[in-house]
């Protein structure tokens, strides 16, 4: 698929000028350079995003990687939303302060046609321990760019799913439906609610970001029938569709949500759900392995189902954190050296051992799934994860032709900042600053003046 707009090279090339400005701005500490050499005192500045399972890989670096290899890793680790904006801004200035970064299936299409990517194509060929063929189809596609390259490796993969407690719905009498609807899990949050002290039927996230409370809720929107945009551009945001389905969400969350669901985001949902204050939680299928880990108050305890579906077969998303390389990196095959470990299977083992294997970053390989380690650990959502991932169809994800592929976001630069300011005005809405119509309403304009763009 390939996206066409109008005055597109100005917009890019206003956009990176600007990113460049805020980086030159902000100064350039532990820049790249030198050689690519191993050995000696090599060393890599990394970027990546503050996910417990890459905490736990920053940990083992030099334990691991760096006494093997000699070569030195320098973290900078942010919160999510940070970090996109961080790495969108050096990696369009092509500065080369970082080697690498962790990017996703949304950003991977964009910084490959802006150059801003290394591709990955002939290291992953030459290496054969890597086993490329051994990573999950549908991420192997999300990290190939237009022109038929590959430009990042999956640290983990992940679609969507519901999670509850299995215990709490047992004392109470509650059933989960083997694939639940929306209204089925609207209905068991409000009989859940209250079921422990302190207790909420439902964890969602509601804190602003186009990869926070956009994530869930667009989810909810594909399989309710609505769309940002026709395949023919036409914004939807306040089309009857769409509007139902934030209605509906933003209902949930505040009837039988978490307190300060306007602020709640993946971190705190997880957070939830581990401390045992809510039932349900519907996020990404990378929250199990935290939940099921050793320590875990709730291990054992979680059901996991699919993301539940109203007029869609599923309606899970598909995201994956990968390592990509900035073209202006002079250490490529170092990098190569970090990302081929950080996405092994060889780390895989290691986090199994060291760690436990539920903490394995998982849904990129196939193996893992045969892993009679692993599955011992993680039987409960590992076949509900792979399923959930192979079912995933961005290019199709919802009733109706989409201009441009993603589930939870539309595949064009523009999503960054519109999707962060309709963000905004739903989480108004969720602390109750505003109705979801008036927050559609001014959505919807902003999306117009995006859509304007592509006709």
């Amino acid at each position: 698929m390939t996206l066409k707009r109008r005055h597109h090279g100005k917009r890019i090339s206003a956009v990176a000028a600007t990113a460049a400005l805020v980086v030159l701005a902000a100064g350039c500490g532990g820049a790249g350079g030198g050689s690519s050499s191993s050995g000696g005192n090599e060393t890599l500045n990394v970027l990546m995003v503050n996910n417990p399972q890459m905490v736990e890989l920053q940990k083992l670096t030099a334990d691991h990687f760096t006494k093997d290899t000699g070569i030195k890793v320098n973290f900078t680790v942010l919160p999510e939303n940070d970090v996109r904006d961080k790495i969108s801004q050096d990696f369009s200035n092509q500065a080369g302060q970082y080697d690498v970064a962790t990017i996703s299936n949304y950003e991977v299409p964009i910084y490959a046609r802006n150059g801003w990517l290394h591709s990955l194509d002939t290291y992953a060929a030459e290496d054969t321990a890597f086993d490329q063929n051994d990573i999950l189809a549908p991420l192997r596609h999300s990290l190939t760019a237009e022109d038929g390259k590959l430009y990042g490796e999956p640290f983990y993969g992940e679609s969507s799913f519901l999670m509850y407690r299995k215990d709490v719905f047992a004392a109470q009498g509650l059933t989960m439906p083997d694939k639940p609807t929306w209204q089925q899990v609207a209905d068991l949050a409000a009989k859940a609610d209250g079921a422990e002290k302190g207790m909420k039927g439902i964890c969602l996230r509601g804190l602003p970001g186009w990869g926070e409370v956009m994530a869930p809720l667009t989810t909810v929107v594909n399989t309710m029938g609505g769309t940002w945009f026709t395949e023919d551009w036409k914004a939807r945001l306040d089309s009857p569709e769409f509007t139902k389905a934030t209605k509906f969400y933003v209902d949930l969350v505040r009837k039988h949500g978490e307190a300060g669901a306007a602020q709640s985001g993946y971190a705190e949902c997880l957070n939830n759900m581990t401390q045992g204050k809510t039932a349900m939680w519907y996020d990404a299928t990378a929250g199990a392995g935290s939940l099921e880990a050793s320590g875990s108050p709730v291990k054992g305890k979680i059901g996991y189902v699919p993301a539940p579906v109203e007029e869609t077969d599923s309606s899970g998303w598909l995201y994956t954190w990968a390592w990509g390389m900035q073209k202006a990196s002079t250490k490529a095959d170092n990098a190569w050296k970090f990302i081929s470990w950080a996405s092994s299977k060889e780390y895989e083992e290691l986090v199994g051992k060291q760690i436990g294997w539920a903490n394995v970053p998982a849904g990129k390989r196939d193996s893992t799934y045969s892993n009679p380690e692993y599955l011992k650990a993680a039987g409960a959502f590992a076949d509900v994860t792979k399923r959930a991932i192979a079912e995933a169809d961005p290019k199709n994800p919802g009733t109706q032709p989409r201009p441009a592929p993603g589930i939870q976001f539309v595949g064009i630069p523009e999503f960054t900042d519109l999707g962060t300011k309709v963000s905004q005005e739903i989480s108004s809405a969720i602390a109750g600053r505003q109705s979801v119509e008036a927050a559609l309403k001014k959505s919807q304009a902003l999306a117009e003046k995006v859509a304007e763009e592509y006709r």
